[in-house]
């Protein structure tokens, strides 16, 4: 064994693993195998793989919808983008925008994706996605 694989096994051992921040003994978030958030903030090449990571998993749900294929990419990214944003379970709470999607209307699917609560939390965002819904390209 190697001094890596030692301290891996001893370190995971003691600290436990945890995928979810946590408040450690002293009170500082913690994550993972002892990474103390508080005082050793993520790196830039951490943050950017776990981007890459989510922005994988909100294109493997988007994907769950059968018609998801079938749209341009401009659309495509708007419905990722979304799925990023709230998640699969709450992008599927847009019935009315996907009912429109599915029938390719996508001026009615915009206008339901901004008459919801969804806009006001998002505001900017939630306009210019729907823009690129409606056109395919932002205006």
């Amino acid at each position: 064994m190697t001094l890596i694989d030692i301290l891996k096994e001893q370190l995971t051992r003691h600290e436990n693993k945890r995928n979810k921040p946590y408040k450690d003994s002293v009170g500082k978030w913690t994550v993972g195998v002892g990474r103390n958030i508080d005082d050793v903030p993520f790196s830039e090449d951490e943050i950017a793989l776990m981007f890459f990571n989510d922005i994988r998993k909100a294109i493997n749900d988007a994907k769950k919808f059968d018609w998801f294929n079938e749209l341009d990419e401009v659309r495509q990214s708007v419905i990722v983008n979304m799925i990023f944003n709230m998640g699969y379970a709450g992008f599927c709470e847009f019935r009315k925008t996907i009912k429109h999607i599915v029938r390719k209307e996508y001026k009615e699917a915009a206008k339901e994706m901004l008459d919801s609560p969804w806009e006001k939390q998002t505001g900017g965002r939630a306009h210019e996605l729907s823009k690129l819904m409606e056109n395919g390209y932002l205006s």
